[in-house]
């Protein structure tokens, strides 16, 4: 977890606002415990999740893709290919949706702008770091024209059984201390 307290707010504020200014459908469906809450969500968002990525065309036409997605800091965080499609239509248009959907198990559903960091933004060394730690080498190593892309959410919902899935987050930490102390 690499949330500050302040952002683990500020994302609790958007999930309530958000789900505030759902439809009466989506609030009957994400009820009680199977609301997930800032707290459940950055605990739960470790590591590597297989994202669906909605950008629009120029045409106005929908298209989705899957990247891989970080959660860091409250937000989304993927790269790709400057020539990709998707990077295409982000720099036209920002608008994107993004979800990240296992089963019944979880589903995390987002809309907002995606912005591009630089290697001069002041948050792109923490996040390329990160993503350098988690594959083993750099994306930007990957291809001549590698961009990292960030989801600033407007809107922001969580599902799930967050007691079961905080539940699972515990077991595979006690996994990981106890194979750590076997070495």
């Amino acid at each position: 977890m690499r949330e500050t307290a302040a952002e683990v707010a500020e994302l609790q504020q958007l999930l309530d606002a958000a789900y505030q200014r759902s439809t009466e459908h989506l609030r009957t469906i994400i009820t009680g415990t199977r609301r997930l809450d800032a707290e459940g969500l950055v605990r739960i968002l470790t590591g590597m999740c297989t994202l669906n990525l909605a950008t629009v065309t120029a045409r106005g036409e929908p298209r989705i893709s899957a990247v891989d997605g970080h959660f860091l800091h409250a937000r989304w965080v993927f790269s790709t290919s400057g020539s990709a499609a998707k990077a295409r239509h982000l720099r036209a248009r920002p608008a994107a949706s993004i979800s990240y959907v296992d089963g019944e198990r979880i589903g995390v559903f987002s809309h907002g702008n995606v912005e591009f960091l630089t290697p001069e933004h002041p948050d792109f060394d923490e996040i390329e770091g990160h993503l350098t730690a988690y594959y083993g080498s750099s994306p930007s190593s990957w291809g001549d024209d590698i961009v990292y892309c960030r989801l600033q959410p407007s809107w922001m919902v969580g599902y799930g059984d967050q007691a079961a899935l905080l539940a699972e987050v515990e077991q595979a930490e006690a996994a990981k201390k106890s194979k750590r102390k076997k070495k």
